[in-house]
């Protein structure tokens, strides 16, 4: 029976170009030279006219050229991103141009440790020169001008592809529109090292390793099997593999009393290590874990900062909760780089209990986050506004906080105190819907920080540069007076330390507005009075057991708070009904919420 290829991009041909002539050898980092090279990929979907619409999928560790769609019609298992990859979904080959290429030093088509020395004319095996994730790129860079395209609208990689995405963006700042960075790092942690080399040396070790020279022969299968088996491992969340192994025995209901695989989690390493000797050759194992123990752009630069200093490009970082192998804290340190060097960046943290392997799992969530971020690049570039649209999973509701919060804010008396071209940050953004207005009624330039992970990717969708983050665990990453402006909008009274946070808020902004629901309002304190219960208003629509709110401030309070603080009130308005009232009319007892323009006193 014929393959269902209908949301597929079909069969697809792995082709192969030389990109180095034996003649003219490319210098590595190393030093040393190599030459001829030459490169497996694939593409799909079709180039634009303007070549505008061209995306570079860079694969990780163990990954190939094959990135989606079925090499014949008897295939069982389509290209290793498939899920993402296709017509209609998160990287859209109706729309985009898709190239994705086997690396320096792989073994499915590129040279590497299996291709044949023209030297020796043997396998290269230990001869082969190492190599780094830059010389990787300095060959797709080859690739790219010999398919005739000079831009990339967007190179995105996952785990070691996310390394590669990396060089990209500062090796060729005029290449890359926009960079996708998933699940990595810019320098592994010694415990990612010490993984690495007990991998190697279960290679090393196996007695058919015959130094490298093993391919007429059985090779270090065993040795590569545990190799992948302690990989594996690290792919994987503790939470992941208590809920899908377990202590379960696999076959027997007792324990047999032997060294052999009996739990669920044994025999399932065991079939990944066996699957992998199948597929993958021992040596560029050797050479691809020893070229991502060398990727250290601290040590390359002095720091991130400054190995961020000259990027050009637009960068979307996303990491996952309960990766432990590239931890959501390392992808916060590129982000901190980043900002500290005021690039555009977007970061989105997701939620999953699946690990590092995450990336190639949570596909409904981070194709969200892709289409939108590539869409609203490609929309900037050709000088286009996004709609504002969003139909992904934030789409489909709000939580209750930030229904009651839309309803709340007066977007125009916020807009009233800000002037035109200013840079603004929205602290606790939601969908963007303000920085939206801010955009089209002041030309403003835009940046949001928002807890809530669907709201992020709503945001990220109508072309903003949002960051996820709690804002209580810190924003020292930017610099002093960085934005114009600042907005807390009605989230004062939920922080555990508001006044670290408007601290910070005064810090990094000239002029800081706040707007609060007032607890001191007559209708509250009349529900208060009659009921003997905690007043529930249309501006404060919680109970008291569900409600964000753990600080219970009035106006008079904030304005105290301020001078304790050393801020400046430079404009207050009272609210009643969203309409502005005279503040000489007891505005503690009749305003239902009031908005504040602030700065610091003291600017010297």
């Amino acid at each position: 029976m014929a393959k269902d290829l209908s949301n597929s991009v079909g069969i697809v041909e792995t082709k192969k170009i030389e990109v180095v002539s034996k003649d003219s050898p490319l210098v590595l980092d190393s030093g040393k030279s190599l030459g001829p090279i030459e490169v497996a990929y694939e593409t799909y979907g079709q180039l634009s006219e303007k070549k505008d619409n061209v995306i570079l999928i860079c694969h990780a560790l163990s990954g190939n050229a094959h990135l989606a769609g079925y090499t014949n019609q008897d295939d069982k298992k389509p290209g290793w991103w498939d899920t993402m990859v296709g017509p209609g979904k998160g990287i859209d080959t109706d729309k985009y141009f898709v190239i994705c290429s086997n690396f320096l030093g792989g073994c499915s088509g590129t040279t590497g440790p299996t291709s044949i020395n023209p030297a020796t004319g043997k396998a290269y095996g230990l001869e082969f020169p190492i190599i780094t994730i830059g010389d990787m790129v300095k060959v797709q860079k080859l690739l790219i001008e010999k398919l005739g395209i000079e831009k990339l609208l967007a190179v995105i990689g996952g785990s070691m592809g996310g390394m590669q995405v990396l060089r990209w963006a500062i090796d060729y700042p005029d290449s890359v529109d926009s960079a996708i960075v998933i699940a990595s790092t810019a320098r592994l942690s010694a415990q990612s090292i010490a993984f690495d080399a007990v991998g190697r040396n279960a290679i090393l070790a196996d007695n058919n390793f015959a130094d490298g020279q093993y391919y007429n022969s059985e090779g270090p299968n065993e040795g590569l099997a545990i190799a992948r088996m302690i990989g594996h491992i690290t792919y994987l969340s503790e939470k992941g593999m208590r809920e899908k192994f377990g202590r379960e025995l696999r076959s027997d209901k007792n324990y047999t009393y032997q060294f052999k695989s009996e739990f669920s989690i044994e025999t399932y390493l065991d079939y990944q290590g066996q699957s992998f000797v199948e597929r993958f050759d021992a040596n560029s194992y050797l050479y691809i874990t020893k070229a991502m123990d060398y990727f250290d752009l601290v040590r390359d630069y002095g720091s991130l900062e400054k190995a961020f200093e000259s990027v050009k490009t637009r960068f979307m970082i996303v990491s996952f909760s309960s990766d432990w192998l590239f931890t959501p804290e390392q992808s916060e340190d590129m982000l901190h780089a980043l900002v500290a060097n005021n690039k555009d960046v977007s970061y989105c943290n997701i939620d999953s209990g699946y690990g590092h392997d995450a990336f190639l799992i949570e596909t409904k969530t981070l194709g969200d986050l892709i289409s939108g971020f590539v869409r609203t690049t490609r929309e900037k570039l050709a000088g286009r506004k996004s709609n504002g649209s969003f139909t992904g999973t934030a789409s489909k509701g709000l939580k209750m906080y930030e229904r009651a919060k839309r309803t709340r804010v007066d977007y125009d008396l916020i807009a009233s105190m800000i002037l035109p071209n200013s840079r603004v940050l929205d602290v606790g953004c939601g969908d963007g819907e303000l920085l939206l207005r801010l955009i089209e009624d002041k030309n403003i330039r835009p940046e949001g920080i928002e807890l809530d992970q669907n709201l992020v990717a709503a945001a990220i969708n109508r072309g903003l540069s949002v960051i996820h983050r709690d804002i209580e665990r810190e924003i020292n990453s930017y610099a002093d007076d960085s934005f114009d402006y600042v907005i807390l909008s009605q989230t004062m009274q939920t922080l555990k330390s508001p006044d670290k946070v408007f601290k910070q808020l005064l810090r990094v902004g000239k002029k800081v507005i706040v707007s609060f629901p007032n607890f001191a309002y007559f209708g509250s304190r009349l529900q208060l009075l009659f009921s003997g219960t905690a007043p529930i208003t249309k501006e404060l629509p919680f109970s008291w057991y569900n409600s964000p709110n753990i600080h219970f401030l009035s106006l008079k309070d904030f304005e105290k708070f301020c001078e304790h603080l050393g801020a400046k009130i430079e404009k207050k308005i009272p609210l009643i009904m969203n309409r502005p009232i005279s503040v000489r009319i007891f505005p503690n007892l009749l305003a239902e919420q009031a908005v504040y323009l602030t700065s610091k006193k003291n600017k010297n």
